[in-house]
């Protein structure tokens, strides 16, 4: 079984994440959702921003090493479009995570990113946040660093498509994602 923590978007802890600690621990795994916003939950992105900016990034990445006290050195980190970012403020400090997530959102790799490191990307294509040119540039990184890449686009949606809140919400997209981050999991767990 795997532990994983998803860290989420500018929304706040939502149904989203929610969910996504539901499939996990229904495929078996040990899953986790810390709330980095203290309960503040966005009704807008715009609002999310303004929570993002008022909290301060420091505290919410505080707020991220702190939820994972006590989880094993191994756990996966698995972010939602900021989240992705709070990954990056950990990873380098992971060196024994089984894998790292991306949904929605790219993250700087690790300059100490171990050789073969599982990692798997879920973005749309286009995606407003992530212009073309930086997720080219982040695709030759990963080239470069040997980790273990799968990057997968998604045509035609909005940038948060598994939100089934939203108006970005694309069913098809969300459910083949869904299956391929608990392939991925399952994947994490068989080579553990």
């Amino acid at each position: 079984m795997a532990t994983v923590i998803f860290f989420h978007s500018v929304y706040g802890l939502r149904s989203l994440e929610h969910e996504a600690v539901e499939r996990a621990q229904a495929a078996g795994h040990k899953a986790f959702a810390p709330d980095l916003y203290d309960g503040l939950i966005a009704r807008s992105i715009e609002e999310g921003f303004e929570f993002k900016d008022e909290i301060g990034w420091q505290t919410i990445c505080e707020r991220a090493e702190w939820a994972l006290a006590g989880l094993p050195a191994s756990t996966v980190l698995a972010g939602f479009s900021m989240g992705a970012g709070v990954i990056s403020s950990l990873w380098p400090r992971r060196e024994k995570t089984d894998g790292i997530l991306l949904l929605h959102g790219v993250a700087p790799i690790a300059e100490n990113a171990r050789k073969g490191l599982p990692l798997q990307l879920h973005l749309a294509e286009p995606d407003p946040f992530e212009p073309e040119e930086d997720v080219a540039a982040w695709r030759q990184t990963v080239e470069r660093s040997g980790i273990a890449a799968e990057i997968f686009r998604y045509p035609g949606v909005g940038h948060l498509y598994t939100d089934a809140s939203l108006p970005d919400y694309d069913a098809k997209a969300a459910n083949l994602t869904w299956k391929r981050v608990i392939d991925f999991l399952d994947a994490v767990d068989a080579r553990s």
